[in-house]
């Protein structure tokens, strides 16, 4: 969700700009998104992987904009790397 925000809120500010949005920026965000909505699911099969996947693309976006957007970006990636973690452990068996 705030993937999708920070999405919508970058298009905005580009915009407003007058600025073209970048591609691989834009890529990013969405892919990253969708990746988390996937992961949301818990019975989804490549859970872990599709939040891992979209925590590091989110945390790697985050630091490049850290000076301007890049901090909730970074804390959704934080966010999705957790979730990560934890639906891993959560498969594991117990001992």
């Amino acid at each position: 969700m705030i993937g999708v925000l920070m999405l919508g809120l970058y298009l905005g500010v580009m915009r407003q700009q007058g600025d073209q949005p970048l591609a691989w920026v834009v890529t990013a965000l969405a892919a990253a998104a969708v990746l988390a909505g996937y992961g949301a699911f818990h019975a989804a099969p490549l859970r872990g992987w599709a939040l891992a996947t979209s925590g590091v693309l989110l945390a790697a976006l985050g630091l490049l904009a850290i000076l301007s957007i890049g901090l909730p970006i970074l804390i959704a990636g934080g966010l999705a790397l957790v979730a990560a973690v934890r639906s891993v452990r959560r498969r594991s068996p117990a001992r």
